[in-house]
This record gives structure tokens, sequence and C-alpha cells, in this order.
């Protein structure tokens, strides 16, 4: 019915364009709302610039997972307060009209037995009508109940665990879109290496084209570079392809539409990173690894619970009573009230309880081995993450050394091929190993870049160290 309704208002509003045309159209919002606050934004014309730091803030606003994580983190808050509200005084305020008729004869009353006490019988109805109102307030109150106090401090250290599961997730949108943008930036890098190869590549083929039709060149040299030529505009078309699937993909993990087009305002960054020792590694890491936390505040809502179950054998004191006025209407009124005091005590529940304690020992070591197998497994994170950023520097530098050698060697060859001291092979040797070296150095830099986030990642300072960790 929704999908029709749509329909049938998108046909109202084009014939009404169609009357109307020479009306100015109305603005488009960019944001299209749907049932259930599902809210689909529109692309916009034209290239939407997008810098690092503006797709990672949007990534943290947009991204699904993340969405999820923070209503999760909401419904445990709320649950909290349930719980919160089971120790505090409950009042209820109500208040009744009733309207009653009785049949005293239907009851077993006989109206002649009021003759003994010199009641006329005939005067006395047997059909009664009451007509009562009342009003009152009643209060409850937990006096003494170890166990709901428990679980209502596990449950604030359940909220907590929600958190630090929502800042964990904003460290992976952060590693998750770093990622994807210096990855769209090396597409970007490679489509310039090989339209620059393009370039240069026709002018090694007109040049050979030029040699063979002045008859010192050969047809092999002209098949060769034209082989070499085309071959550089397959590697153009691949690159561009790429370029474009990277940035589809950077849009969903932000949330922008899959046919947005965008603009990459960054550059690939290059900054030496300042070696950080391990031990100093380690402690940042445990401080700030929002998994290794949450670990450890479920291990408190363990423990908590377990306390409650221990405590279940305790027993609890409560208070519930009224107070509130009744009174038939237009008649007199009365107030009435009860106070009860209630004490329960456990006593055939040894079974249960000993259950409840089992369950709740078991998870706490449970949570208790989770920590300790994080523990050992952020140490080797940490030591994978740095020989990473070690090895792939080493490889930024032999690559754009590389790079400087092989641009020096199409250089002596086309200079050689000019002067006809040889063919126009050793031209595209040259090229074929600019390209592969060029290649090479985008693909180590962006592996350099990513290292170095996978490292703030694994310390934990990833969402809001990313800068520094790229030497931005």
């Amino acid at each position: 019915m929704w999908a029709a309704g749509v329909l049938c208002c998108g046909l109202v509003a084009f014939a009404g364009a169609q009357e109307k045309a020479d009306l100015p159209q109305a603005p488009v919002p960019n944001v299209a709302k749907f049932p259930g606050g599902v809210v689909v934004e529109r692309p916009t014309p034209g290239a939407f610039p997008l810098g690092l730091d503006d797709a990672i803030a949007r990534g943290e606003k947009h991204n699904l997972q993340q969405l999820l994580v923070i209503q999760n983190e909401r419904m445990v808050r709320g649950e909290l307060l349930t719980v919160e509200n089971n120790l505090l005084p409950s009042f209820t305020a109500k208040g009744a009209l009733e309207a009653q008729q009785v049949d005293l004869a239907a009851l077993g009353f006989k109206p002649s037995s009021l003759a003994a006490f010199g009641i006329n019988p005939a005067t006395f109805p047997t059909i009664v009508k009451v007509n009562t109102a009342q009003a009152q307030i009643s209060m409850n109150q937990q006096l003494f109940n170890v166990p709901a106090y428990y679980l209502y401090r596990s449950a604030q250290q359940a909220a907590n665990v929600a958190h630090l599961s929502t800042l964990n997730g904003l460290g992976a949108v952060t590693l998750s879109v770093g990622t994807q943008y210096l990855l769209a930036l090396a597409d970007a890098a490679q489509i310039e290496n090989a339209k620059a190869l393009e370039k240069a590549d026709e002018v090694a083929y007109q040049q050979a084209k030029d040699s063979h039709d002045a008859g010192v060149g050969t047809n092999l040299d002209v098949l060769r570079a034209r082989v070499q030529l085309q071959t550089q505009q397959q590697a153009v078309i691949n690159s561009e392809n790429a370029f474009a699937k990277d940035k589809i993909q950077l849009n969903r993990i932000i949330g922008l539409p899959a046919d947005q087009e965008i603009t990459l305002t960054d550059t690939a960054p290059y900054a030496e990173f300042a070696e950080l020792p391990l031990p100093d590694a380690m402690r940042l890491a445990f401080q700030r690894r929002k998994d290794l936390l949450s670990l450890e505040a479920q291990l408190e809502v363990a423990t908590r619970a377990r306390r409650a179950v221990r405590a279940e054998r305790l027993p609890t004191v409560a208070f519930d009573g009224y107070y509130g006025v009744l009174g038939e209407i237009g008649g007199l009124y009365h107030g009435v009230f009860a106070a009860t005091g209630k004490v329960s005590v456990p006593v055939f529940q040894e079974g249960q309880l000993r259950g409840e304690s089992e369950v709740a020992t078991a998870q706490a070591i449970a949570l208790r081995q989770q920590i300790d197998s994080l523990r050992v497994s952020i140490e080797w994170q940490i030591r994978s993450a740095m020989l990473d950023v070690q090895s792939s520097n080493e490889l930024v530098k032999v690559a754009r050394s590389n790079v400087d050698l092989a641009t020096q060697e199409v250089q002596d060859a086309s200079d050689r091929f000019k002067a006809g001291v040889e063919d126009n092979l050793p031209v595209v040797q040259a090229q074929a190993v600019l390209a592969q070296a060029q290649s090479r150095l985008v693909q180590t830099l962006y592996q350099y870049n990513q290292s170095k986030l996978t490292l703030a990642r694994n310390t934990g300072v990833v969402e809001t160290q990313y800068k520094v960790y790229l030497g931005r």
C-alpha cells in the first residue's frame, strides 16, 4: 500500500509539472525519509569534495554498523533504568466510581425476620442500590534487598560495556574508512602513473613510426612500440576501473549513495614514524584497547552477578501500603489505609541457588581466560604491526630509489634510440621496468600508511590519533 501511495504521489506530481511547466522547479531535498525512520541520502549533482578527515567523520555518523552499536548502547541504558526502578519507591494513584445493586432476597435474606425487631417487613426493600467513590495512593518500597542492589551495580557495568563497544566500533570504522581512502588514493596514483607512461609510449610509437617512414627504422620497431602502447592503455583502463570500484566501496562505508561522484582532496601522506618502544606500546594498549576494557567490564558484570546469586540466601524486606478515602456518593466519606511489612526468606531453593552460582562462576572464569588470551594477542598484534611498519618504510625507500633509477634508464635508452645507436627494444624494456617500479612505489606507500593505521588500532588510539600516526 505504501509503495502504491508513493507511486500515485509521483504520478500526481508529474501531472502537475506538465500543467505548470512555466513555474520554477521546487528544490529537491538530498535526504529521502522512508517509514521506520530510515533515511536515504540522495546524490548531489557534481563531484563531492572529500578529504580523509571528512570521510572518517561521515563514517562515524553514517556507517551502518556504528549506528547499530549506538542503538544497542541505547537499549542497554534503557534496561539499566528499568533495573534501577526496582530499588526506588513506587507510587501509584488511582480513583474509582462503583455502582452496585444487591438483591438481598437472592442472597438468602428473609424480610419476615425483621418482625422480631419491630420492623414492618413490607417497608423494607430487598433490592438495595449503592453508589460509592474511592481514591487512594499506594506505595511500594524495597527496604532490604541485597540481590537487587548487586544486579543494579551489574547493570551499571553492562552499560559501561555497551559504551566501550561503541568506542571499539568507532575505532573499527576509523580504520576501515582510513584504509579504504588510502586505497582509493593509491588507485588514483596508479592512474596518473599509467597515463604518464601511456603518453611516453605514444611518443615512442610516433618516433618508431617516423623512423620507419624515413627508411632508417624497421617495421619490428613500430610493432613493438604499438604493442607497448596498447598494453599501457589496458593498464590505464584497469586502473580507472579499480579506482571507480574502490570509490563505490568508500561511499558505502561512509553512507554516501553508490552513484555519488566524489573527488579525493587529500594526497597519500608520507612521514617517518617515530618508533614506539614495545613496553610503551603495550602499556598504552592495555589502557586504551576498548575490546580489552570491555572484557574487563564484562568480568565485573559477572562478578557482581555472582554476588547477587550468593545474596539470594539473605532475607528481603519490603513495605507495601496505601491511604485513601471511601464513601457513598453524596454521603459520608471516611479514610482507609493499609500498611504491610514483608519479610521473605528462601527455604527450599538451595539447588537453584547452587546452579545459578555455578553458572556465574563459569562465566567469570571464561572471561578471565579471554582476558589473558587477549593480552597475549595484543602483544602479538603490536609486534607484528611494528614489523610491518619498519619493513614497509624500508620498502618505500627502496621503491623510490628504483623509480629514480628506472626513470634514468628510460631516458638513456630513449637517447640511444634517437641517436640511432640501438633499436627501441631497450626503450620498451626500460619503460616496463619503470611502470613496475612506479606501481611498486604506490603499493608500498599504501602498505606503509595502512600498517601505521593498524598499529594505531592495535594500541587503541586510532580514532583519536590517526593523524599523528599518518604524519598529517
